[in-house]
């Protein structure tokens, strides 16, 4: 809105002065829009004087004047331009802008928010990516959120958005093999047969659950045969539970991919052996000591590393690099890989293999997010690194709910480590950052469902009520924040930090709260034009904050 407004009219400032022969440049810097700390220096901030000096060949505060000079901002927005220090320009708008902001708001309602920022640029998430052996577990839990929530960011920024879950499901896979030999284990003791778990078996009560499905659906059918094709076979059968399971567990929370892609396929249908011979003819690989290696040295690894075992087995990488390969035969301009704690060493290797592929090492970006630490009672019950009690993903959101366990995975960004306070999720408190946003909503909905029990109609939008003369600060700053939820949204898709609407959520819901008091709206002898015009803005912001909601997966409840 009125950032992107100021940003194309120095744009277009720049391209003016060129062409009048003040300046002479190559290319446009990239530039930032701010808003200053203190309003002593104006509503907004540019710093493409400072940026564009040295390749203009004039001082900073020149250019700053040379772009002031040609900058094109309608005249009921404007007020002054200052230029201070090395070369900032400092705008001053009037308060026309701020009637614009609510007016757009209500325009564009659920769509508020939304560009064509990405210009349909094709990407694709990879995220959450269980191995298909096992329930989701916490840190499931955080990446799920992280993943869902950029994807929304990024589809309502204007990028084409394809949600995807890898299953590490090779047929070569030992951790595979020792699911499906626990489980066929499970069943023929569920049959009555006495048979001994594997030593590094998977001993979860999931494992016994799915034995007995196992048995009340065939009976003993699968006793007496032989192991090797059980194990096989229990494997698969093992693989479809827990994928629904997973699946399952993940629509819950409200996360939906649209793709599941199997390792497994990748061998299957020479997609590997085809990625290495890339690999060869790129002059990528050698042979030692009967194994096949990535030069991955060449390519800014620190170490090269191995594809194909000495005994003819490839290795996760070689089955990682067909993947990457892949996806980016499908079509993808960018993929984002959101990975779990302690990958970060396996950063590295795969862009070396994406580079020793042909791609650009900018086409792969990769998120990997910290663990997550429960708290209940002050006290650590699970610490993130498997030490503590045992906390499920289902029991989690059993506990405190899906709306708290999806915006607590968010309060802060993913390079960090999370602390979940699973006493304060559900407590129903201010202090509570979920009941704090949600109740701001819910008393949102609760002044415009007043208005309408009193039979007092919200205003037409026809852009041209106006706030009431000498409109307080805390209705102009409502209106300000307002205003930067599409650069928010834009921000989240470029940088790839969600948890910045979860933030954005508290800010509003903050502002609202502080003009609530400040600003009666229905309260007896407020003015009917002063009342009209505020009610636009509750209106607005409900939108707003309704939006910002929806992009984290959470509700909007309109009583509490």
């Amino acid at each position: 809105m009125i950032k992107q407004l100021i940003y194309n009219a120095f744009k277009d400032a720049a391209n003016a002065a060129k062409e009048a022969g003040k300046i002479d440049f190559e290319s446009l810097p990239s530039f930032a829009v701010d808003r200053p700390n203190n309003s002593v220096y104006g509503d907004y901030s540019v710093n493409l004087g400072m940026l564009f000096a040295s390749q203009a060949k004039v001082s900073p505060r020149k250019m700053a004047q040379i772009l002031a000079d040609h900058l094109n901002i309608p005249p009921y927005l404007l007020d002054k331009i200052e230029i201070t220090g090395p070369g900032f320009i400092n705008l001053f708008l009037k308060s026309a802008w701020l009637h614009e902001v609510v007016s757009e708001i209500l325009k564009q309602g659920d769509k508020y928010g939304s560009s064509s920022y990405g210009e349909d640029k094709k990407i694709l998430v990879e995220f959450v990516s269980a191995n298909p052996n096992g329930p989701l577990s916490i840190p499931h839990g955080r990446g799920a959120v992280i993943g869902d929530v950029l994807c929304n960011a990024l589809a309502t920024a204007g990028y084409k958005v394809c949600r995807e879950f890898y299953i590490n499901d090779a047929a070569t896979s030992t951790q595979m093999e020792r699911f499906g030999e626990s489980l066929y284990i499970r069943y023929l003791q569920e049959c009555g047969v006495t048979a001994a778990m594997p030593e590094e078996g998977y001993f979860g009560e999931y494992v016994t659950d799915f034995a007995r499905k196992i048995k009340a659906a065939d009976g003993d059918k699968y006793v007496g045969q032989p192991i090797g094709e059980m194990v096989k076979e229990f494997t698969a059968i093992g693989r479809e539970e827990m994928l629904k399971w997973q699946r399952d567990m993940l629509a819950d929370f409200g996360v939906i991919f649209d793709n599941w892609f199997s390792e497994n396929s990748l061998l299957e249908n020479g997609a590997v052996e085809a990625a290495l011979t890339t690999l060869e003819k790129q002059g990528s690989t050698f042979t030692q000591d009967g194994a096949v290696w990535l030069a991955a040295t060449k390519y800014g690894d620190v170490k090269d590393r191995p594809l194909v075992r000495s005994n003819g087995k490839p290795t996760y990488l070689a089955a990682d690099v067909a993947y990457h390969q892949n996806k980016m035969m499908r079509g993808f301009d960018t993929l984002i890989d959101i990975w779990g704690p302690d990958h970060h060493g396996y950063i590295a290797r795969t862009k070396a293999a994406m580079a020793a592929l042909g791609y650009s090492a900018d086409c792969l970006k990769i998120l990997v997010y910290h663990i997550v630490r429960l708290l209940r009672n002050s006290e650590i019950v699970n610490d993130g690194n498997g030490k503590g009690e045992i906390i499920l993903l289902s029991e989690l959101i059993e506990a405190v709910g899906k709306d708290a366990a999806r915006f607590f995975f968010l309060m802060c960004s993913s390079d960090i480590d999370l602390n979940f306070d699973m006493d304060l999720a559900v407590k129903e408190s201010p202090d509570n950052p979920i009941y704090y946003v949600q109740s701001a909503h819910a008393r949102i909905a609760s002044i415009l469902r007043t208005a309408e029990e009193r039979g007092v109609k919200l205003p037409a939008n026809t852009g041209e009520v106006l706030l009431p003369l000498g409109a307080s600060e805390a209705e102009i700053s409502l209106i300000r924040l307002l205003s930067e939820f599409p650069e928010e949204v834009n921000t989240v898709a470029t940088l790839m930090e969600p948890h910045r609407l979860t933030r954005y959520a508290m800010d509003v819901s903050r502002e609202f709260h502080l003009f609530y008091e400040r600003c009666p709206v229905l309260k007896t002898g407020v003015d009917p034009e002063v009342r009209d015009a505020r009610l636009l803005l509750v209106e607005a912001a409900k939108i707003t904050l309704c939006n910002v909601l929806q992009l984290l997966g959470v509700s909007a409840p309109e009583k509490m």
